[in-house]
């Protein structure tokens, strides 16, 4: 007797030990918690996440161990946005000076410093403690502003600053988490409730999935100090560990009470889903892990922490399908079918065929070749805007101007540019070299000064460090980070730098900044993206030639999969470089998608997609394997499988689609983008173009491997007509495990029966493997290893 695979094993131990299996996996999460909290989060550095030139000024700033201090600036202008009175404007300045001195959080407040066009007045306050914590240390600060504002009629005062934005920012981004949290986990459990009509049912993968989130989010924490951590990968954690926590939870659940209707016992129905959906979710897994393990060719520290983030949350979700899934299960007996949403259990629990997807498959089936050109040529019609796709980094200008502290930012850069955009320039150089340095960046500085490129309204100062090796000034520009003008005058500073530099020996100088760190960063995705695409259809391709034995599955895959990527690209840059969906989606279009996002989430859809994929056409093959022709098993593959696909990737469009209405602009492209994606996925790619395809190419599929299991010992068997007789689902449930499973009998014992199904061939009971053979019209489900090899 062939040994069992280890997803059944697994599955078998934690269902006959559910209260240990679950209590093991209470320990584990609470573990991954717990150390995670005490081990705290390594985040990523300027100094790390720069590449290029930026990167390099990065480096060179940070050797140079500067004190970092928190900065405040409060903005005195009239209320009416007109002519500053200057008498009043004065009052109010001396009394914010005065009333900032008196905090304790304050370090030094500088003199008023008048705006060039006369209407505003800015008070600099230099904060203690650093700068990492200012926006929990700001408030005294704000307060002090805000009656200021109430003291002095006619006035407004704004502070923006190192501790105030970040502190308005985290306020309103919260806020936005929170609805979305608030809004998901409704969602999901009503699209679970309609999928099951059970309440318990409905909870299980819920809860299963943000155990998987919580666990993850630990040893993330933990991972960090190896591989520093972006503070983006908690909102991916939670994304994707929803989506396939609930996705794979859905899958097994679903085969477990299509066994448990076809007469099994909930122990032997638990080992067939564990044998069948347990190994497809395995086999998703791995895909998922493999298509993210790209990102770490991007060779940069955001796109490490973000791969490492998605694959532990996936190794989780996985996890917690094959171990404390079936201890549930097994637990709950009857129970996960209680309480039982009366409409819903009896829409969930309808036995015959659905109507809807044989009628959706019917063009398919019936011309394939017309099926194909028709979808395809639409999807690639949806991916023609992405031909004009334009990179660009999310900056400040992307944020709604409806959050107060971007209004303040705004009305702060209106009347002193030099606060606004701003490039850093970095000198290193030996000590005795300090004063050429500071000679040269003068002569940069008075060639700035006569470029309307650049800002005038305050004189650029010279930092020096205290070995007096690095040298850094900021030198300002009057246009937004993303704009063409900010470009131009960084491309013009890279140029005047080493001239300037060109008479100091042995001097190391770089352009830094927000815009350079923009431009460098989607230079350097240009350049990494390649090998990131290259790396993951080539290993996506070996390991579905390894899953399925087949090249023409492999291929297919990987065709299918770019073209639904395509797409959503299509929709992508359809939505967020034109202005027509800006009031709808609350968003202001730069003309541009944020840089990072196209490399990771073509490698997130190729991941997910293949979820979908490698569950579908496991359903074929499975159906292929029982002796029918290609298209009754596609039929009957992608009719037994549209129901827990439909339901994941409504799940999954449901969670990905309320991101999009997050404030910021990569969220919304995010959301909207996977939305799209899973949408067209799961419409059109499986509907249409793969039944299409499959049906097309016939016993190809399977090339160059065959499927066994065909009547007579025939590892090919021709397309032919539709066999008559009953159709598939009508067929007793353990004749389509027939064929997989063996049963230990060799070919000659297997005949063909009524539709093309093989039935064990009944000549009265019999002993050989220890397995008792029924006729092939009783369904004996009462033996526990009636399944079993």
């Amino acid at each position: 007797m062939r040994k069992k695979p280890a997803t059944v094993r697994i599955a078998r131990w934690s269902a006959t030990h559910p209260w240990a299996a679950i209590g093991l996996w209470g320990i584990f999460v609470a573990a991954c918690l717990v150390l995670g909290g005490a081990a705290g989060t390594n985040a990523i550095s300027d100094e790390e996440s720069g590449v290029r030139e930026s990167g390099r000024a990065g480096k060179i700033v940070h050797s140079g161990d500067f004190p970092e201090k928190a900065e405040e600036n409060v903005l005195i202008t009239a209320e009416d946005g007109g002519k500053l009175d200057r008498a009043a404007g004065r009052e109010a300045a001396a009394d914010i000076v005065e009333r900032m001195k008196a905090l304790d959080e304050v370090e030094s407040v500088g003199d008023p410093v008048p705006a060039p066009d006369g209407k505003a007045l800015l008070v600099a306050v230099t904060m203690k403690g650093d700068t990492e914590h200012a926006d929990q240390r700001v408030q005294p600060l704000l307060d002090a502003s805000a009656s200021l504002q109430g003291a002095h009629k006619g006035l407004r005062v704004d502070e923006v600053g190192t501790g105030s934005t970040a502190k308005g920012l985290s306020e309103t981004l919260g806020e936005d988490f929170k609805k979305a949290e608030l809004i998901s986990l409704p969602l999901t459990l009503l699209i679970l409730l309609v999928v099951f009509g059970a309440i318990i049912a409905a909870g299980v993968p819920v809860v299963l999935a943000l155990s998987c989130v919580g666990a993850a989010t630990g040893l993330s924490t933990l991972a960090s100090h190896v591989l520093p951590e972006t503070s983006a990968v908690s909102s991916v954690i939670l994304l994707m560990g929803m989506a396939v926590g609930v996705d794979y939870s859905l899958f097994y659940l679903k085969r477990e009470r299509e066994e448990r209707r076809a007469g099994k016992s909930h122990v032997d129905a638990i080992e067939v889903a564990a044998e069948t959906s347990g190994h497809t979710v395995v086999v998703s897994g791995t895909t998922v892990i493999v298509a993210m393990a790209g990102l770490y060719l991007a060779n940069e520290a955001t796109f490490a922490s973000l791969a490492t983030g998605s694959i532990i949350v996936v190794a989780v979700a996985v996890l917690a399908s094959l171990t404390v899934l079936p201890a549930l299960l097994a637990k709950l007996g009857r129970w996960v079918d209680k309480p039982k949403v009366p409409f819903l259990w009896r829409l969930t629990m309808r036995s015959g065929e659905s109507r809807v997807w044989p009628a959706l498959l019917r063009p398919a089936l019936s011309k394939p070749f017309i099926t194909l050109v028709v979808s395809v040529g639409a999807l690639l019609l949806l991916a023609v805007p992405a031909l004009d796709m334009e990179l660009k980094q999310p900056g400040s200008d992307d944020l709604s101007r409806d959050i107060p502290v971007m209004q303040a930012m705004d009305r702060l850069t209106e009347h002193f540019p030099s606060k606004g955009t701003v490039h850093q320039v970095a000198v290193r150089a030996p000590a005795d070299r300090a004063d050429d340095v500071k000679t040269a960046l003068n002569g940069l500085l008075e060639r700035t000064a006569k470029d309307e490129l650049f800002t005038h309204d305050a004189t650029p100062t010279i930092e020096v460090s205290e070995d007096r090796r690095v040298h850094t000034v900021d030198v300002g520009t009057p246009y937004q980070p993303k704009s063409d003008g900010a470009r131009e005058s960084l491309s013009v500073l890279r140029e005047w730098v080493p001239q300037a530099m060109a008479d100091v020996p042995d001097a190391e100088s770089a352009v830094g900044g927000k815009v350079a760190q923009g431009v460098d960063f989607t230079g350097h995705l240009e350049e990494r993206m390649p090998w990131v695409v290259g790396f993951v259809l080539l290993l996506t391709f070996v390991t579905m030639v390894m899953i399925f034995r087949s090249i023409a599955v492999a291929l297919s895959a990987i065709l299918l999969n770019l073209l639904s990527a395509a797409a959503a690209f299509g929709v992508l840059v359809a939505v967020f470089q034109n202005t027509w969906a800006e009031s709808f989606l609350d968003f202001h279009s730069s003309g541009a998608v944020v840089s990072w996002l196209p490399l990771f989430l073509f490698v997130l859809l190729f991941g997910l997609s293949m979820d979908y994929h490698v569950f579908v056409v496991s359903r074929i093959r499975e159906a292929a394997r029982g002796g029918v022709t290609t298209k009754t098993a596609v039929r009957e593959g992608i009719t037994r499988s549209a129901g827990v696909v439909t339901s994941a990737a409504i799940v999954m469009v449901g969670v990905f689609a309320i991101f999009g209405t997050l404030s910021m602009v990569e969220f919304k492209q995010l959301g909207v983008g996977l939305a799209a994606a899973i949408l067209l996925d799961a419409v059109i790619i499986r509907t249409y173009v793969l039944p299409a395809l499959m049906t097309a190419l016939g016993t190809w599929n399977w090339w160059p491997g065959k499927v066994s299991g065909y009547p007579g010992g025939s590892t090919s068997l021709p397309d032919q007509a539709e066999p008559s007789g009953h159709p598939a689902e009508e067929q007793p449930q353990y004749a389509r495990f027939a064929a997989e499973q063996q049963h230990g009998q060799s070919a000659a014992q297997r005949v063909p029966q009524q539709g093309g199904y093989q039935q064990p061939y009944h000549q009265g009971p019999r002993q050989q493997g220890g397995l008792q053979q029924p006729g092939p019209h009783r369904h004996d489900a009462s033996r526990p290893g009636y399944y079993q090899q």
